[in-house]
């Protein structure tokens, strides 16, 4: 029996639905919401730029619009609903999720040795007994070995790697960040609730790592499985040997999906939900800037395979070579892809400069997208008016008085979008 095939529209309706994207910015950030959020996507990233604002206050802006930033704060930092460990990379997971991450972390001692031997080398002892004396502390307070200069992760000091080993192994916590820097305490005092949580098999973890994975995208290939949720390192031959009891067990069902060689994959409860997203005529109602770390984009090939939109992050990319900018967003409208933005917070003027405004081609020239599309093609001018409404949204969440446009592609449209700017303010 063949394996049943669905179209590219409902991959990519449902994957939008399941990133809560949906409906962008119309959502409430309440402790229920932001909980909820952060299960479905499996993880918040967490990520040090800060050239728009932190990517984490992006990604969240994109689904709740503007929030208090303090609340988010206070929901994390001291009621624990979140903490800080690793799932695609660094994130916020979900404290209610603590049996699956005591699993991973359980596991690290060994994996540990595996690849890098006894951890003899590292103080751990002293630097545990030193947060457990002090009662936080961050990397700043070890001091580096005499002679030893800072560099790349091979350059740390000793105090780092054993900061790092007790962190992923759950002897320590992050507590709180002090200007973005990490606050650490010991594992007991942050979440008291911790030792008496009994992790789940190594086995379950993987289960779960799949079945999570399959839930945040609706279907997805082996390859888009190996690129989300990617910590800790799983050698694919054995993701796939799990995959496939999954698959004998009925619990996931094999797909063709439309435009792809790849064989799919999605839980079988979600197979209804792929049928209704086939059928839906816009599933995504509002427009949106997204950050570059969004889990929509842990994956940018699955995103380019489904929507024809190929993005790149260009931090690390000279100047002179870069093709949209240092830091840009993709712009998302009524679920299509129609260009990015590259933005820069000045937060003493009190400004958030768009560098460069720059449509897709095919939205320029009155064209259909070259991926899913569901209706009409969206019109420059109703880009333009939901791009105006999402600055005017992003400028108070990162609180800044005023927004200013400095270049557009094509050209033209940057007078129209200014005036659209001072329309709505």
């Amino acid at each position: 029996m063949s394996a049943p095939e669905v179209s590219r529209r409902a991959a990519a309706a449902l994957f939008l639905e399941r990133q809560w994207l949906d409906r962008p910015r119309a959502r409430r950030l309440t402790a229920a919401s932001l909980q909820a959020f952060v299960e479905a996507a499996a993880g918040l990233q967490i990520d040090s730029v800060q050239v728009v604002e932190r990517a984490h206050h992006l990604t969240l802006w994109s689904r709740f619009g503007s929030y208090d930033h303090s609340r988010f704060e206070r929901l994390v930092y001291r009621r624990r609903l979140l903490f800080e460990y690793l799932a695609h990379v660094a994130c916020f997971v979900s404290t209610r999720d603590l049996p699956l991450w005591r699993s991973a972390m359980a596991a690290v001692p060994e994996r540990w040795r595996k690849r890098w031997g006894e951890p003899a080398s590292m103080p751990i002892v002293e630097v545990e007994r030193a947060i457990a004396e002090a009662g936080t502390l961050g990397n700043a307070d070890f001091a580096r070995p005499a002679g030893q200069r800072g560099g790349g992760w091979w350059t740390w000091k000793p105090a780092t790697h054993a900061l790092d080993y007790l962190w992923k192994s759950g002897a320590i916590a992050v507590h709180s960040r002090q200007h973005f820097h990490k606050r650490f305490a010991l594992m007991k005092n942050v979440l008291p609730a911790f030792a008496d949580v009994a992790p789940v098999s190594l086995e379950e973890f993987g289960r779960q790592r799949l079945l999570r994975s399959l839930a945040a995208m609706g279907a997805a290939a082996a390859d888009d499985l190996r690129m989300y949720w990617t910590w800790p390192g799983w050698p694919m031959r054995e993701q796939r040997t799990a995959l496939a009891a999954l698959v004998r067990s009925g619990e996931v069902v094999e797909l063709r999906v439309e435009g792809s060689r790849a064989p799919h994959f999605a839980r079988a409860v979600d197979l209804p939900s792929l049928a209704r997203a086939a059928r839906a005529r816009r599933p995504s109602r509002g427009t949106t800037l997204l950050c570059p770390f969004d889990s929509f984009l842990w994956h940018r090939e699955r995103v380019e395979r489904l929507w024809g939109f190929r993005y790149r992050i260009e931090i690390y990319v000279p100047g002179h070579l870069r093709s949209h900018g240092y830091y840009t967003l993709p712009l998302m409208h009524e679920g299509h892809l129609v260009g990015r933005v590259d933005l820069k917070t000045h937060r003493e003027a009190g400004v958030l400069e768009a560098r460069h405004v720059h449509l897709e081609p095919w939205l320029a020239r009155g064209g259909a997208p070259p991926g899913v599309t569901w209706g009409t093609p969206p019109r420059v001018d109703e880009v333009l008016d939901g791009l105006a409404d999402a600055l005017r949204s992003l400028s108070r969440h990162v609180g800044t008085a005023r927004v200013e446009v400095r270049r557009a592609t094509p050209a033209k449209v940057r007078g129209t979008l200014v005036r659209r700017l001072a329309a709505g303010d």
